[in-house]
């Protein structure tokens, strides 16, 4: 579990260092991701990013399991 928190921070870390370039990526505002856009309210649905950053984590955790 310790090894675990620690690569989590590590990766939790270097997201933020490398946020100015990350933010140019068109995550968020891929197909599926849903928008209700009504006079005085936006909700944003990012189903197709979830499922993405899921994907994305469980492959992580069965690399490091190995």
């Amino acid at each position: 579990m310790q090894k675990t928190l620690i690569v989590m921070g590590i990766i939790i870390v270097s997201a933020g260092l490398l946020w100015p370039w990350l933010s140019k990526l068109p995550f968020g505002r891929l197909p599926g991701d849903l928008v209700l856009d009504k006079p005085g309210l936006k909700i944003f649905f990012p189903i197709t990013s979830m499922l993405l950053v899921s994907g994305l984590i469980s492959l992580l955790m069965w690399l490091l399991r190995k």
